[in-house]
């Protein structure tokens, strides 16, 4: 028996929801004075007005240690996957949860429990626990789960391209002249994350569609053997930019699978609205 805990970060696949195998683990999202758990009642187009209104960048706490270990159950295997431990603290709480947990339950042998720093964010998170199950429904022991998926982890890239910088400058990320030009210019940011999980710029386009082709065109450089792999778009509140990009990869290129999700809260808060991010 095992059971896969992703913090609220990372979307569920449609198989994943109410599935007894899937647990996510909600951030609390602020916007001003305003506080909601990132779970089942969350209301992006609530949130979203709400961050377009407020002066100032939303902000996010991670869950605690007990909000782990509430979902953990009586499992053999408990596997945990985090948002980037560059982004957020949601790692460090969920290492203290295993911790916690194993001397809670040290009389016997006990569950097997490992926590992945996915150095990525949103569907990054949910392609590492898509390849969890995949390797659990094979039987795998757990230490090769471990390993393999660590090694998946190290190759997977993530990139995203905003509609808005308006985040960006809130947050004190993006002078308010350079977020300006951009935005007459329709400049688009091509992002992505760096080995060691935080941020870097990989380029800029102007327009949307332009700035989804470079990001295709970075992509293709770092994903081999493109027909063996598995690509997750998510989105938003933008299902049609999402299905623009998921066309123009499928004129170029093959791959095993494609998801398409929206965005959930952390998600969200980082994409803004608009905001498409890609994950191979």
């Amino acid at each position: 028996m095992y059971k896969i805990l992703i913090d609220s970060c990372g979307e569920l696949f449609p198989y994943m929801e109410n599935n007894p195998h899937f647990a996510s683990i909600p951030l609390t999202l602020q916007v001003m004075d305003w506080e909601i758990r990132d779970d089942e009642n969350f209301d992006q187009a609530e949130f979203l007005k709400r961050v377009k209104e407020a002066p100032v960048s939303p902000k996010s706490a991670c869950p605690s240690p007990q909000d782990y270990m509430d979902e953990m159950g009586d499992q053999e295997h408990i596997y945990i996957i985090t948002l980037s431990s560059k982004l957020s603290g949601s790692y460090n709480s969920a290492v203290l949860a295993r911790d916690l947990f194993l001397e809670d339950n040290d009389d016997g042998p006990g569950p097997k429990i490992h926590v992945f720093d996915s150095k990525s964010a949103s569907i990054g998170e949910t392609l590492i626990a898509h390849r969890i199950a995949a390797l659990e429904e094979k039987n795998e022991p757990f230490e090769s789960i471990v390993e393999k998926v660590d090694a998946y982890i190290e190759e997977q890239h993530t990139f995203f391209v905003l509609e808005s910088l308006e985040t960006l400058r809130k947050a004190g990320r993006l002078g308010t002249m350079k977020a300006f030009i951009a935005s007459k210019l329709n400049i688009k940011p091509v992002m992505g994350s760096t080995p060691e999980g935080s941020i870097q710029q990989l380029g800029q386009a102007r327009g949307m569609s332009k700035s989804l082709d470079k990001m295709i065109e970075t992509m293709l450089e770092v994903t081999p053997n493109c027909q063996e792999k598995t690509l997750a778009i998510s989105h938003c509140n933008a299902e049609n930019t999402a299905e623009l990009l998921k066309e123009k990869i499928e004129k170029i290129t093959k791959f095993k699978e494609i998801f398409i999700v929206n965005t959930h809260g952390v998600s969200s808060m980082y994409a803004n609205d608009g905001g498409i991010i890609m994950v191979v």
